[in-house]
């Protein structure tokens, strides 16, 4: 005959198993300050540099377009939209369709 088994009963694991011994050997030495080790590699590169492009002497140059009377700014992503992509919010502001 086949006996009952009770599957939410809490299981035993490994840990439960385990002498708790070593544990507490190690706790005295656990209780000092924490110390954060950084792991610096000399050979992390933080930027991108292009090979053999010297780019320091360039000017950038942005020609601004004035915003239409059939565009607007949205006020959540800040993006200049077409006025039929305008929706409002319930605070009564103008924001796009995406972002409503």
């Amino acid at each position: 005959m086949a006996t009952a088994s009770d599957y939410d009963a809490r299981r035993g694991s490994d840990m439960d198993a385990q002498d708790k011994s070593a544990i507490r050997e190690l706790a005295p030495a656990l209780q000092g300050p924490a110390t954060a080790v950084v792991d610096e590699d000399p050979n992390d590169v933080h930027f991108f540099e292009l090979p053999g492009a010297d780019l320091s002497g360039e000017e950038l140059s942005v020609t601004v377009i004035p915003q239409r009377s059939d565009e607007f700014t949205c006020s959540s992503c800040f993006l200049v939209q077409h006025r039929s992509r305008l929706r409002r919010s319930n605070a009564g502001l103008s924001i796009c369709a995406d972002c409503a």
